[in-house]
C-alpha cells in the first residue's frame, strides 16, 4: 500500500470492485446450484412415487395371483366331485385357462407387467430416486460452500482483510467444482 491516502482509497476501492465481482459470480453459481438442486430433490420424489406405485402394482398382481391359484385348486378339487363329463371337461378347461392368466401375471415382457418386471421396474425406480437424492445432497454441500464464500467475501470488503475474500475464492470454486461434477454424474 501506499502511503498517499489517494491513492490508497483507489488501490482500496479497486480491490472492493475485484472482491464484489468475486461475489456475483459466487451468487451465479449459488443460483445455479440451487436450481440443479431442486430439480434432484423433484426428481427423487418423482421416483419414489414411480416405486411406490410400481410396488402397490405388484402386490396387487400378487394378490389377484394368489385369488386366482386357489380358486383354481378349489376348482381341481370340485371337478373331480362332478359325474357329468362335460361340466368337468368345462371346470377344468376353466382352471387351465386361469392357470395360464396367473403365469402371465408372474412375466409378461411385452408389456412390462409381468410380477418379475413390475419388481425390475420398481428397483430401477428406487436406484433413480437414490441417485436423486444423493446428487441433492451434493448439492446441498456445494450451496453451502458458496454461501459461506459470499458471506466471507463480503466480510472482506467490509473488514479490508484480503485473506478472507482468498478464502472465499477457494470455498467457491470448491462448491461450483462440487456442483459442476455432480451435474456430470462424476461425484
Amino acid at each position: 500500500m501506499s502511503d498517499n491516502p489517494a491513492v490508497e482509497a483507489a488501490e482500496r476501492a479497486t480491490e472492493n470492485r475485484r472482491v464484489a465481482l468475486l461475489i456475483a459470480a459466487l451468487a451465479l453459481a449459488l443460483a445455479l446450484t440451487e436450481v440443479a438442486g431442486d430439480d434432484a430433490k423433484t426428481e427423487a420424489q418423482m421416483k419414489n412415487v414411480a416405486s411406490a406405485n410400481l410396488w402397490a402394482f405388484f402386490q396387487a398382481r400378487t394378490i389377484r395371483q394368489t385369488v386366482l391359484a386357489a380358486e383354481a385348486d378349489r376348482a381341481t378339487f370340485d371337478a373331480t366331485r362332478i359325474s357329468d363329463p362335460a361340466a368337468r371337461t368345462a371346470l377344468e378347461q376353466q382352471v387351465q385357462r386361469w392357470r395360464a392368466t396367473m403365469a402371465r401375471w408372474e412375466s409378461e415382457p411385452e408389456t412390462g407387467e409381468g410380477r418379475r418386471e413390475l419388481m425390475e421396474r420398481a428397483k430401477a425406480a428406487e436406484a433413480e430416486r437414490d441417485r436423486a437424492m444423493h446428487d441433492d445432497g451434493r448439492y446441498d454441500t456445494a450451496s453451502a460452500l458458496l454461501q459461506v464464500g459470499i458471506v466471507l467475501a463480503s466480510a472482506g470488503i467490509i473488514t479490508g482483510i484480503v485473506a478472507l475474500a482468498w478464502v472465499a475464492g477457494a470455498l467457491g470454486i470448491g462448491g461450483a467444482a462440487l456442483s459442476a461434477l455432480t451435474f456430470a454424474g462424476l461425484v
